[in-house]
């Protein structure tokens, strides 16, 4: 009690402690005029969080439509390929039209050659295809990395704006004259730190997410070159 009685008095005569305060002493923040306190450092993470939120829904969108798998299909590419329909092969995998079935695709436009030559264009597609799922993941890191770092600039020149006004004030220091730099302060730390850290965890969840696809792209890709070990005699792949 013999503390919060000058911390109260002090609050007190902040004006915008005031605006957060109700008639009953309860809090009551405005984010959005809080964050307006940040000055224009908070414009550059609003801008960082937009284009970290828009790549992440759209990679979302892309890898979730990636992974998705017909169970039939692989072994309805076996019967296929047992037939010596390699037309019909080709255009289920153009209909599947996921990375998994691209690969499989090339290699079966490479019957005929040695099977090394035919893991190797696979996994060359592979690699392209992997490329592919992750565009804009830099851009999601360097928000991740780069957010709480600006974030911290704004308190710099925050602390920087406080005491230059105290500075300015000489012996008239009044403690709304440096409510204004630590406002700016504190809230550009705040929000630097909060869309880095979203951006982090969007980040990790991304990566898991082309992992998982990866793991399909392979198990697809070992199938497809046993089904091959078993047919090497009968349709013309050279071992």
């Amino acid at each position: 009690m013999m503390i919060s009685l000058p911390l109260l008095q002090i609050a007190g005569q902040m004006p915008e402690f005031s605006n957060l305060v109700g008639t009953e002493g309860v809090a009551e923040i405005n984010v959005v005029d809080l964050a307006m306190k940040g000055g224009w450092i908070m414009i550059v993470l609003l801008a960082m969080s937009l284009l970290a939120t828009y790549i992440f829904i759209q990679r979302s969108i892309v890898i979730r439509l990636a992974g998705k798998e017909d169970v039939t299909f692989m072994n309805r590419i076996r019967d296929y390929i047992h037939d010596n329909k390699v037309d019909s092969a080709i255009n289920l995998c153009r209909m599947i039209n996921t990375p998994s079935s691209r690969m499989i695709e090339k290699g079966i436009s490479r019957l005929g050659h040695p099977l090394n030559d035919v893991q190797v264009a696979i996994e060359n597609l592979g690699n392209l295809e992997v490329s592919r799922l992750e565009k804009g993941f830099p851009i999601i890191a360097t928000i991740a990395a780069g957010a709480p770092m600006v974030g911290f600039l704004g308190t710099v020149t925050g602390m920087i704006r406080a005491f230059y006004d105290m500075a300015s004030a000489g012996t008239d220091v009044d403690i709304t004259l440096l409510s204004g730099g630590i406002y700016e302060a504190l809230v550009t730390t705040v929000g630097g730190l909060a869309v880095g850290i979203v951006a982090l965890f969007g980040y990790n969840y991304l990566v898991a997410q082309v992992t998982n696809v990866v793991n399909k792209m392979e198990a697809r890709t070992m199938e497809f070159m046993d089904l091959l070990n078993e047919s090497t005699n009968n349709y013309g792949v050279k071992a």
